[in-house]
């Protein structure tokens, strides 16, 4: 994620075979902290799952609470 040029948030992620993303980090600037945007990042992540048929495994510990307090991510949950 961008904010005026500047990236303010990121997620990295792998591809393992080809029905398998992997999760390995998550991070967002101090300054945009608590606003939400690692939330999107793993939300972004699901929604390219599903449109793509896909399995995440989240290795990263925040994309892995996130997996864990939103139910309805389950279904792309490897």
């Amino acid at each position: 994620m961008e904010d005026g040029g500047k990236e303010i948030a990121l997620m990295h992620y792998t591809f393992a075979g080809p029905g398998k993303m992997i999760i390995d980090h998550t991070e967002v600037n101090d300054e945009y902290e608590g606003k939400g945007l690692g939330r999107q990042l793993v939300k972004a992540g699901v929604a390219y799952a599903r449109e793509h048929q896909i399995k995440i495994l989240p290795l990263c510990p925040f994309a892995q609470k996130i997996f864990s307090i939103t139910p309805e991510f389950a279904d792309v949950l490897f």
